[in-house]
């Protein structure tokens, strides 16, 4: 099902330089496949990508992936919030318990979100 994400002025400055490309003018797909048959990049094409960009800024390219990029931000979220909801929101997950698994929460951590919080 479709996530709602946010992107920054940045990122979205080169999406629009991008989309102004000749490759991608009456492109449906923000990432046109190499075949004619195939509208848009492949997942093995799209992690080839990310792979030679971890490698192209001096990076261990088996440290990070397409998946762990996912879950870096909402890590980040997580340990500085300790806001469950928000990951979860983000995610996508309609469980709680998905986000938990999915981000790996441990009772230690929760003990120590609920030190932090004085009442």
């Amino acid at each position: 099902k479709p996530v709602r994400f946010e992107i920054s002025e940045g990122t979205r400055a080169s999406l629009a330089r991008w989309m102004r490309e000749p490759l991608m003018i009456g492109s449906e797909h923000l990432w046109p496949g190499r075949f004619h048959e195939r509208l848009h990049i492949s997942t093995r094409q799209y992690a080839r990508i990310v792979r030679q960009w971890v490698k192209s800024i001096g990076l261990e390219a088996s440290a990070y992936g397409t998946h762990s990029m996912r879950r870096t931000k909402v890590t980040q979220i997580y340990k500085k919030t300790g806001n469950l909801r928000a990951v979860q929101l983000l995610l996508g997950h309609t469980k709680m318990d998905s986000t938990v698994r999915y981000l790996g929460v441990e009772l230690e951590d929760a003990l120590a979100i609920a030190e932090a919080i004085e009442i």
